[in-house]
């Protein structure tokens, strides 16, 4: 019942826990127990439902959510009493919106310790001065346009005239937590936009959360004392200096005894979380929102490992899958659109569409100054431009301290999903990451020219991979005339923080305090890669990066370096780890994800690296007499070419015999393609002239059982093993390929990783370059009408030969 326009709920205190069971004759919706979980249960899956039509048409998760809501609001589903009544009765609404409050301060806290504090304290110069332009500008002008429509626009509803300057004001909010979560979804966020963003949100955060402060306790209508908001600030700003003064130490006391023990205490996590639930309730006494001692607590905690990562692994699942969706579907239960005036809705739209563009417009300038291009920087003042989940919060706020009626609110709540579900696709439509680093000229080995430094891009996932790429990389033969300069990229999973790091290493670095804990083992990695360039000094030079991300974008710093610095290859390590029998140990899926996404848009070639033999044991090529039986597998393209090309290289190391071994289809001794392929190995025929470590195999066969066959006799002869990934359609390869267990590696690749293959044998499976997504032709001359290979001396070329290959005759 409705006393004084309050509404009254009249509950029986003896049935709202639990009822007896259906089979009672009882409403199991009854319980307040039954029905919340009916309500969790609806929500989960309409949001996921709907957020999987609505990603079709590039929305965001947001908007999906919100529109869950208001698809039950009284706005739809929720006109119907019926519906109403049985699925969000007024008394179980109460208990759905305490669960989604208790979720969204602990959703806020851990997007507090995802993020970079460091960025407030010491934002970069162009951040800086992108988020103060955007903060005063967006403050202002719309500001100044709310009051030019308060004072000549007629008419006005009274209640729509007090909540303008409050509205206006929080389109100067830009929330990290809301930008890193769009970017996230939106794979930009190792992007230089996206880190741009990220940085520029996480200043503007302090900004916006002091204004916030100050603005909920000057709405507090509860008292006509002008003193009592202001007091209210103080104790809001004590509050934040408790956090920093008492809580950070102890933090990083805590964060310094998981080092040590190398795993964080349970205790320790149930002492965060119960600090979490304090900090809410001392800023609600504060005469604040419960969420903001707990974003201040996030943001003072230690990210990443060890600390950061346990928390945020605790509780980011629950808290971000399930009641973070449910606060925004409550957001929408409470709109109703049929409260809202047609000259409201123009008034509000004005001013929100005013201030996006002076927001874009805040942005562009500055970006330009700093050298953005006027598409970039127009797509970071789409970012910036995101609403989300802060501009909801404090409408929230406003509704229940009546600053905001329920006209305002649904406007307000109907604006922010429609600036973000414009936005959205937009950023999709005039940014993409994958072209601004498209190859346009060739960078390959088969073309490079004599007497130029060869560009390896090393990638390392751990000190497991060390040995084999350092291996290769010794084989790789760096001389003065032909130097080697080794691009490595140490990978690092992203965990416990949102915001991604790339960091260049320097000579003068010292690598106990230039990464952070997260990559404490890229010290290690660094020092054996330094032998390789010591050993090979003044023929070999090195360049170390460290990558810190998600694995799904891990690959744009891959391909940025990668293009930035000119590399030839990259060589990725495989997926999968064998053991030393032979057999398949570990399998990591996020690694094989990297390495597809990496074939698909390096702008050079990309080697994958399977390490099962004896380059990966203790054997090194450094210092060795050891000989490195490397063997190719030509059976005609591009990429076997660009393999034909990198062993060639590999030959004229004195400690390396190499083997090609061309196979050819019976019959098909007039075909165009081979009589292509027969040119080329003329040409590193009279390239090795000389060099009887260099040795040419014909194999006729009829199919590709017999391919099968002679490669399987070949593994055990040799150490490595150079073959190309994708092959034209031939019946050389009939029937291998139906059961390939990973087609990114390429039959003949697929093949020799398998784990019927008992063998210690090596294999680097190659992709020459793609330009625009496709190979460079073999019919193709070269630009510079040079040779198809640029190394070809001008003695006499030898006749090719064909051997028996026997296990005996390694040395």
């Amino acid at each position: 019942m409705s006393i004084d326009n309050v509404t009254v709920v009249c509950q029986n205190p003896h049935n709202t826990v639990n009822v007896k069971g259906f089979w009672n004759g009882k409403n199991p919706l009854d319980s307040s127990t039954s029905l919340l979980l009916v309500q969790l249960s609806v929500v989960a899956l309409l949001s996921n439902f709907v957020n999987l039509l609505l990603r079709q048409i590039g929305q965001s998760s947001i908007v999906s959510n919100i529109f869950s809501g208001i698809v039950f609001g009284p706005s739809l589903l929720g006109n119907l009493k019926k519906i109403s009544d049985i699925l969000f009765p007024v008394q179980g609404i109460i208990v759905l919106e305490t669960l989604a409050t208790w979720g969204l301060i602990f959703f806020l806290f851990s997007m507090g310790v995802k993020m970079d504090a460091g960025g407030i304290v010491r934002p970069q110069r162009k951040c800086l001065a992108i988020g103060t332009s955007l903060f005063l500008c967006t403050l202002i002008f719309p500001e100044g346009l709310t009051f030019l429509l308060i004072r000549y626009v007629p008419k006005l509803d009274r209640s729509l005239r007090n909540s303008l300057p409050f509205l206006s004001a929080t389109q100067a909010l830009t929330s990290s937590a809301v930008i890193g979560s769009l970017l996230t979804e939106l794979k930009i966020l190792n992007t230089d936009i996206g880190r741009t963003a990220v940085s520029t949100a996480i200043f503007t955060d302090a900004v916006g959360i002091t204004m916030s402060a100050i603005a909920i306790a000057m709405s507090d209508r509860r008292t006509k004392n002008t003193i009592i908001p202001w007091l209210a600030v103080l104790q809001a700003a004590a509050l934040v200096l408790v956090i920093l003064l008492v809580a950070r130490p102890y933090m990083i006391w805590i964060r310094n005894q998981a080092l040590e023990r190398k795993s964080v205490r349970e205790s320790h996590i149930f002492i965060i979380f119960v600090l979490v639930l304090v900090f809410a309730f001392l800023s609600e006494i504060s005469s604040q929102h419960y969420v903001l001692g707990p974003l201040a607590f996030g943001f003072i905690i230690p990210a990443g490992p060890p600390l950061g990562s346990a928390v945020v692994a605790r509780v980011d699942t629950l808290a971000t899958g399930l009641f973070y969706p449910t606060y925004l579907a409550v957001t929408g239960l409470k709109t109703n659109i049929y409260t809202i005036d047609p000259r409201s809705s123009w008034v509000l739209g004005v001013i929100f569409l005013f201030a996006s563009v002076v927001k874009i417009g805040a942005v562009m300038l500055p970006a330009c100054y700093y050298e953005q291009s006027i598409r970039e920087a127009f797509v970071l003042g789409l970012i910036l431009n995101a609403k989300g989940i802060t501009e909801l919060i404090m409408f929230n706020i406003w509704k229940q301290t009546k600053l905001l009626s329920d006209q305002e609110y649904a406007l307000a709540v109907i604006y922010v999903v429609a600036i973000t579900a414009v936005v959205t696709p937009l950023i999709k439509i005039l940014y993409d990451p994958s072209k601004q680093f498209s190859a346009t000229k060739r960078s390959t080995i088969q073309h490079l020219k004599r007497e130029t430094e060869l560009r390896i891009m090393a990638c390392i996932h751990s000190q497991d991979n060390i040995p084999t790429m350092v291996n290769v990389l010794e084989v790789s033969n760096a001389t003065e005339e032909n130097p080697v300069a080794v691009i490595a990229l140490i990978l690092v999973e992203l965990v416990g923080r949102i915001t991604p790091v790339l960091i260049a290493h320097h000579p003068n670095d010292n690598l106990n305090t230039s990464v952070n804990s997260s990559t404490s083992n890229s010290n290690k990695i660094i020092k054996g890669l330094s032998q390789y360039a010591e050993y090979n000094e003044r023929r070999a030079s090195l360049q170390p990066f460290t990558s810190i991300s998600h694995y799904p974008t891990m690959h744009e710093d891959i391909v940025r370096i990668a293009f930035e610095k000119k590399a030839h290859i990259v060589i990725l390590p495989f997926h999968k780890n064998y053991a030393i029998d032979g057999t398949i140990g570990l399998v990591n899926r996020a690694h094989q994800s990297l390495n597809i996404n990496v074939i698909e848009k390096a702008p050079c070639s990309v080697g994958i690296l399977i390490d099962r033999g004896i380059l990966g044991g203790s054997v090194s090529v450094l210092n060795s007499q050891f000989i490195l039986h490397v063997a190719v597998i030509f059976i005609g393209g591009v990429d076997d070419a660009e393999a034909l090309a990198y062993g060639s290289r590999m030959a004229s190391h004195p400690n390396v015999d190499l083997t090609v071994a061309r196979f050819l289809l019976f019959g098909e001794e007039n075909c165009k393609e081979r009589k292509q392929d027969s040119n080329l190995l003329e040409e590193y025929r009279r390239a090795n002239a000389g060099n009887e470590r260099f040795v040419v195999v014909e194999e006729v066969v009829k199919d590709g059982a017999k391919l099968s066959s002679v490669i399987s006799s070949m593994v055990d002869c040799f150490d490595l093993m150079l073959v190309g990934m994708h092959h034209q359609d031939s019946p050389l390869l009939s029937g291998i390929g139906d059961w390939s267990e990973c087609p990114e590696l390429g039959i003949i690749g697929d093949m020799l990783s398998s784990a019927d293959f008992q063998c210690s044998l090596s294999v680097l499976v190659v992709q020459q370059q793609r330009i625009s997504g496709k190979p460079i032709s073999r019919t193709a001359k070269p630009v510079d009408k040079q040779p198809l290979i640029h190394d070809v001396p001008v003695e006499q070329m030898r006749g090719s030969w064909t051997i028996t290959v026997n296990e005996n005759d390694r040395k």
